[in-house]
């Protein structure tokens, strides 16, 4: 928008060899890496856990993509700085990663219930291009031959004072007062070839070109990719009309600015942040004490029941989870119990998650929602709602003392 442990230090390449490895940046995907090689698969995959399908960033969690650094350990994230000879850096570095860490981390943190840090290696001098800002011609939908040129630049510049080999993710991080920047076109790229540096293999880059101050959390949602997530907001044809019809608010993936960015119990589950007890799959009917999603539990306690789980189909889901003012959704607009469909086979940018309105004849906080018609989606004390196409009914019987809803689901004729 808008790997596995950290392997030893490998021995230095040299700038000559870098650069000739490089030379395979100028083939590369913007969309890049689709069903790779299977991995373990979550805890807990039984029989409402989607296959993984060939769609980008599937939400199929039966197995892992192992072309992607799973987050259920530590990881190790480089931040490059790169500055222009057509300008002269206003902020410093210091300034500039400040205004992703340590948010972006304690992000990550709360979302992994503690189970995940990513910690974040900023480089303290600028790392300057060889070509002016202007002449790379950055911009949203990005040419492949200058974007190919900008990596291959900024890979080259930065292999001097970089051992690559020390990290798992890789943040490239312009000058945001350089003229030809441009703050719409910070994404992930991914390469159609690994590219080989400091004895390793960089699958992927994080191109930030935010502008200081940053878009809030886009950097969690950039990340968000890396671990293959999808996107979940809507692009329009012409670039035009709402872009957050499909999940307003409710996850960092839909959209950086959403008033309860946790990520999606689902999600979660796909990460290996939650399984076990922590999710119910729903065959018939059931009587479910949910936690909110986004609430810390207890140290050294049970997290509770976060994600029920309906299978409707082949490729198909239903999820219900509980969210509340607190952790990563205290800024939250309602709280209820949220309704979503998956679809696994529905490639990123598609729409692979629908939030359901269970209020569809109101909306609410249109002064901060990304999408007011969704703001209001979760289901409230005393309410009930048949999914419609379904045979599914969700009703909410009210809440407990600490806060969790009582939850009834319905499945059948």
């Amino acid at each position: 928008m808008p790997r596995q442990h950290r392997h030893g230090r490998a021995g230095r390449s040299g700038p000559r060899r870098a650069a000739a490895a490089l030379t395979s940046l100028l083939a590369l995907a913007a969309t890049g890496l689709v069903a790779g090689p299977a991995a373990a698969a979550p805890r807990d995959a039984g029989p409402c856990a989607l296959p993984r399908t060939r769609a980008h960033h599937s939400l199929g969690l039966d197995t892992w993509n192992n072309a992607y650094p799973r987050p259920d350990h530590d990881l190790d994230a480089v931040m490059v700085f790169l500055s222009f000879p057509d300008s002269e850096p206003v902020v410093s570095p210091k300034v500039l990663t400040a205004d992703h860490f340590p948010s972006t981390t304690r992000f990550f943190q709360r979302a992994s219930y503690g189970a995940f840090t990513l910690r974040a290696h900023p480089q303290s001098r600028w790392v300057e291009m060889p070509h002016p800002s202007t002449w790379y011609g950055i911009q949203r939908d990005w040419g492949s031959e200058r974007r190919g040129a900008y990596l291959h630049d900024a890979i080259k510049a930065a292999d001097d004072q970089v051992d690559f080999s020390r990290y798992d993710i890789v943040y490239l991080v312009a000058d945001p007062d350089a003229p030809g920047v441009d703050s719409d076109a910070t994404k992930v790229v991914n390469f159609d070839r690994p590219v080989r540096v400091d004895g390793t293999d960089i699958r992927r880059v994080v191109t930030v070109f935010e502008e200081h101050p940053p878009d809030r959390n886009v950097l969690a949602h950039e990340t968000g990719h890396v671990f293959d997530l999808a996107d979940l907001y809507h692009r329009p044809e012409d670039g035009k009309g709402d872009w957050d019809t499909y999940v307003g608010d409710w996850d960092v993936m839909g959209s950086q600015f959403g008033l309860a960015p946790d990520l999606f119990g689902w999600h979660k589950w796909k990460l290996g942040w939650l399984g076990g007890d922590e999710i119910v799959c729903v065959q018939g009917s059931a009587d479910l004490t949910l936690v909110p999603m986004a609430e810390e539990p207890v140290r050294g306690g049970s997290k509770g029941t976060r994600l029920a789980v309906i299978r409707t189909g082949a490729d198909s889901a239903l999820a219900v989870e509980a969210r509340s003012a607190t952790g990563n959704d205290r800024t939250t607009c309602a709280e209820g119990v949220l309704i979503y469909r998956i679809h696994n086979a529905t490639p990123s940018g598609g729409g692979p998650v629908e939030v359901l309105d269970t209020h569809p004849d109101s909306d609410a906080c249109w002064d901060r929602s990304v999408y007011p018609p969704l703001a209001d989606a979760p289901l409230r004390e005393g309410e009930r709602y048949t999914v419609p196409g379904e045979h599914t009914r969700v009703e909410v019987a009210g809440r407990t003392p600490s806060g969790a809803w009582t939850v009834r689901i319905t499945t059948g004729a």
